[in-house]
């Protein structure tokens, strides 16, 4: 090499072999910040492939690789008989300031223009972040097979023709093969006789409320939902403009008699229910109710919007097929996701519905999101066709079933005369009601210190319903874990109650 101080330069690079990175491209990003920071000129010759090899202890065709990616990404120059150099207009310079800075160096800076900050809008869930969790009834994403979706993933990539399958926009309401995968594991699993053109693939049960919201409520509709019920349903509702109205849940579910009155005086355009297990309570929603909610939605025409959030998980025995597996007149959206089988983390849902409503859906979806992962879908319409998720879900719902036993038994045990709570038949939660003289809020904040998270109830809390119950997840925690929460949980509310 001609220059020393370019060989002592190059001699100090440090590359990590064992890192995910490839050695190729941390040496590409090595040389691309001697460039930015003006150590090699802009025209200024690097060593031969052979000489930088030689000075790393690298193979040659690693640095070849290097030197390729930085041509590609506009910082070198490759001219043959007379080697590699720097690019005279390179990608590293500054864009001009179009005026001075004025914001404030922290980012704690207000807007210039009002912003309508409404109550519901404040009824997010805050991020785990302690050690130990009893959360809202997540899954434990160690059962979940995602080695299979990695592989599955990766797959699609690899594949010839890209640009025929990602190379331009697709269809709006999905991926056509994970339609016609959904419809037939939806027919298999929840007894529904559907088509791929009645799905609709969105980004989890949240999007597919805001899709409905957008396309099918209007300003001073009438929405109806269970009390207590599920916050960011409701602030959907009502950011859409609609009168939300609540109806008392019970043990068989929503009161579908105090909706028959309700629907004799209002004009009722739709009702949420989370029919398999309501939520916060997990109460089913029975027979009876079920057969009667149809019923009403056909004789006054509202839409029924069934939430089936955790169908895949029931203990004692088969559960009761969704309500829009009896539904003949075509009065049921069924909307369902995959959160509760790989974790929240993972955005991956779908709706079902008569065909023209999921056609109208998926032009109104077009003006929020252009379209869904295609990518993904075709993954996981892998994992659908090869059994893969059926396999998963059968060995974690025998995981949750020993949690759920284990769990139940120790808040018997430890915290007997301070909660009660009846085991329930499915799910990833208990709904455990806590002695009045225990303050939620403080033994959450208690526990928060204690490395153990918990809701405080606030969530659960109306003015028809005052509450004193949590749901206290099992699912996400091994046996260890919860013994160690429910130990915490025990500490701290002899507090409250000797």
């Amino acid at each position: 090499m001609g220059s020393p101080i370019l060989h002592s330069l190059f001699s100090g690079i440090s590359l990590r072999p064992q890192s995910e990175k490839a050695v190729y491209l941390q040496l590409a990003e090595a040389i691309a910040v001697f460039i930015q920071r003006g150590h090699i000129p802009a025209g200024g010759r690097l060593p031969s492939s052979r000489e930088l090899a030689g000075i790393l202890q690298l193979n040659r065709l690693t640095v070849t690789k290097a030197f390729q990616e930085l041509e590609m990404q506009g910082w070198l120059e490759s001219h043959v008989g007379k080697g590699t150099f720097v690019a005279v207009n390179s990608p590293q310079l500054k864009p001009r300031a179009l005026g001075q800075k004025t914001m404030e160096p922290n980012g704690k800076h207000r807007a210039g223009f009002e912003i309508r900050n409404a109550s519901y809008l404040h009824h997010g869930v805050a991020p785990v972040t302690t050690r130990l969790h009893l959360d809202d009834g997540f899954s434990d994403p160690s059962l979940a097979p995602l080695k299979e979706l990695y592989r599955a993933y990766r797959a699609q990539l690899d594949r010839g023709d890209l640009y025929r399958r990602f190379g331009s926009y697709g269809f709006a309401n999905g991926s056509e093969r994970f339609l016609d995968s959904m419809a037939r594991y939806l027919n298999l699993t929840r007894g529904l006789n559907i088509s791929a053109r009645n799905v609709l693939s969105v980004r989890g049960t949240v999007m597919g409320i805001n899709l409905v919201c957008n396309g099918l409520v209007q300003p001073g509709d009438a929405v109806v939902a269970g009390i207590p019920g599920w916050r960011r349903a409701e602030a959907n509702f009502q950011h859409a403009g609609a009168q939300l109205l609540g109806i008392p849940i019970d043990d068989e579910g929503i009161q579908v008699d105090a909706l028959e009155q309700l629907c004799r005086s209002t004009k009722v355009r739709l009702v949420y229910v989370t029919p398999h297990h309501h939520y916060p309570t997990t109460v089913s929603l029975s027979m009876d109710r079920r057969l009667h909610l149809l019923d009403l939605s056909r004789r006054y025409g509202f839409i029924i919007f069934e939430d089936d959030y955790d169908f895949d998980y029931h203990y004692k025995h088969k559960p009761l097929l969704p309500l829009a597996s009896a539904d003949q007149e075509g009065m049921v959206i069924y909307c369902g996701s995959f959160s509760k089988i790989f974790s929240p983390a993972f955005r991956l849902g779908y709706l079902v519905a008569s065909e023209n409503v999921i056609e109208h859906l998926a032009r109104v979806r077009t003006l929020l999101d252009r379209q869904g992962d295609h990518i993904l879908e075709r993954a996981m319409a892998e994992l659908l066709d090869d059994g893969t998720i059926q396999r998963s879900l059968r060995k974690a719902l025998a995981v949750y079933h020993e949690r759920r036993d284990y769990f139940c038994g120790l808040l018997t045990a430890e915290l007997a005369g301070r909660v009660e709570f009846d085991i329930p038949e499915g799910g990833l939660t208990v709904w455990t009601r806590f002695d009045r003289r225990i303050d939620l809020s403080r033994l959450a904040a208690e526990a928060r210190k204690k490395g153990l998270y918990i809701s405080d109830g606030m969530p659960h809390r109306y003015p028809s319903f005052d509450t004193q119950a949590i749901r206290l997840g099992f699912a996400s925690s091994g046996r260890d874990a919860l013994t160690e929460s429910v130990e915490v949980l025990r500490n701290i509310s002899t507090f409250f109650v000797p």
